[in-house]
């Protein structure tokens, strides 16, 4: 039989409160234990003295049996000063996950794409053939603007002809009301 020191979760929903023990470690987490040796409440603040309360007696005693403590119980005990704590180096934790390092890579790619873009843009003279070319591309816009022209005053002509109806409306709306008040 392997011994856990470990939490067991109690409390209501999204107000978790933990008891400390020492459980077999083949039970379930909220399961059968063979000792409580400690409390810890999260929703208290962390420099609070009832956020963590720790039976050392008891816990030396697990710990001398040969129970292995979960890792957040090993923090506890590590701040309580009853049982060391070796830092962990987790190199892989810092660095980004595979969808974003290709977001990363892509967004590189574009950017130097556009650079050289740029560097060809300002290398290369332009040329003189093409101002003629452009002459004719800034024609053909005005053509379209002369057309859209007769449109637009359609609308604007369209325009005080609906607001004088507006107008009228609320005009006959109010004479009924004045007949009645009269009445």
């Amino acid at each position: 039989m392997a011994i856990a020191l470990r939490l067991s979760r109690g409390g209501a929903k999204k107000r978790p409160y933990y008891r400390i023990v020492a459980a077999d470690s083949r039970r379930a987490r909220d399961g059968k234990y063979l000792e409580q040796v400690g409390m810890y409440n999260p929703l208290l603040a962390k420099d609070d003295e009832g956020r963590v309360k720790l039976n050392e007696d008891r816990i030396r005693y697990w710990l001398g049996v040969g129970a292995q403590p979960s890792d957040r119980v090993l923090r506890f005990l590590d701040a309580a000063g009853i049982l060391k704590r070796e830092p962990r180096n987790n190199p892989n934790k810092a660095k980004p996950g595979e969808k974003a390092t290709e977001r990363a890579e892509e967004k590189a790619e574009k950017a130097a794409a556009a650079e050289e873009a740029a560097k060809e843009a300002a290398a290369a003279p332009a040329p003189v053939e093409e101002a003629p070319v452009e002459e004719v591309a800034t024609e053909a816009p005005a053509e379209e603007a002369a057309t859209e022209a007769p449109a637009e005053e359609a609308k604007a002509e369209e325009a005080p002809a609906e607001e004088a109806k507006a107008e009228e409306a609320p005009a006959a709306e109010e004479a009924p009301a004045d007949d009645k008040a009269e009445g």
